[in-house]
């Protein structure tokens, strides 16, 4: 009986030692002063000068990822823009939009400043992406402007590559369009192969056009136009009269945008020099009438 008393003595001591300790951390009654602040929320946005495992149109936050531009990667984001205006007011932006016409502009002077030239001169391809409807409906106002190289002149699907973009079209790169021998089916163009300007070819890329007036219908249709077009650049490349002669000289291959991509805003048609009655072994960049004579 003792020895149970003691326990229970020595429980008791316990209990009063925890009870008084209790009583050194009574609640002030104020229930937040001794909690910091809660931080404000911020909304996603990409980074800017990233390289990118993969290339979408939409870009969620759960699925954002980057890669180091010194390894392997698809595309590289080459300006992180906002939209503004009265357009940041209502639905996202859509293809034939202007606020998104507009945002094409921005991404577009940004990939000419860091690669050194026009993206179009060269197998690139420059996408915009912009942020989920969720996040739009949140206040998210950016879009996002990717560019990666592609496959060739015919198939513009991104591929992988090693290393950053910037200044790609400073000096001699061989991403730049050059030369080509065009492989026909008939009378019509299947693809053009890339060759040495040194090599057997009947195609020269001479430059770039933008067609700002017209809508994607009219363009479609209006073929006659954009030939004359680049029967100009072909001249000016060329240092030939742009007369009567010049069909004589040579005719033209071009490469418009997609639908999409004219809709978003990007205007620009590359052009070629075709030579369908005889080979060429040398470029005829200035070559005069004498280096592209009437035939």
């Amino acid at each position: 009986m003792r020895r149970w008393l003691h326990v229970l003595a020595l429980a008791g001591a316990a209990t009063a030692v925890l009870a008084g300790c209790a009583q050194t951390h009574r609640a002030d009654g104020d229930l937040i002063d001794d909690w910091a602040a809660l931080p404000a929320p911020r909304l996603f946005v990409p980074a800017t000068d990233a390289c990118l495992p993969r290339l979408t149109t939409v870009v969620a936050a759960a699925t954002y990822e980057t890669v180091d531009c010194a390894g392997s990667h698809l595309a590289e984001t080459v300006h992180v823009g906002t939209f503004t205006g009265p357009e940041t007011l209502g639905d996202r932006p859509e293809p034939g939009t202007p606020a998104l016409r507009t945002a094409r502009a921005e991404c577009d002077r940004s990939a000419r400043e860091m690669i050194g030239g026009d993206w179009h001169a060269a197998r690139l391809t420059l996408n915009i992406a912009l942020p989920t409807v969720a996040a739009w409906g949140a206040g998210a106002r950016w879009f996002r402007c990717d560019l990666a190289e592609t496959d060739s002149i015919d198939n513009t699907r991104p591929i992988n590559r090693v290393g950053s973009l910037r200044g790609a079209l400073v000096g001699d790169n061989p991403l730049v369009h050059r030369c080509f021998d065009p492989k026909l089916i008939g009378k019509n163009l299947n693809y053009m192969a890339p060759v040495l300007c040194t090599e057997p070819h009947r195609a020269e890329f001479v430059g770039v056009y933008e067609e700002r007036d017209m809508s994607w219908a009219e363009f479609t249709k209006g073929a006659p136009t954009t030939h004359r077009r680049c029967m100009t650049l072909i001249a000016q490349f060329a240092e030939v009269p742009d007369n009567a002669e010049l069909p004589y000289r040579a005719g033209s291959i071009y490469y418009p945008p997609s639908q999409r991509e004219w809709e978003e805003g990007d205007r620009g048609v590359r052009c070629f020099l075709w030579s369908d009655d005889r080979k060429l072994n040398r470029s005829v960049r200035g070559a005069g009438p004498e280096g592209l004579p009437v035939t």
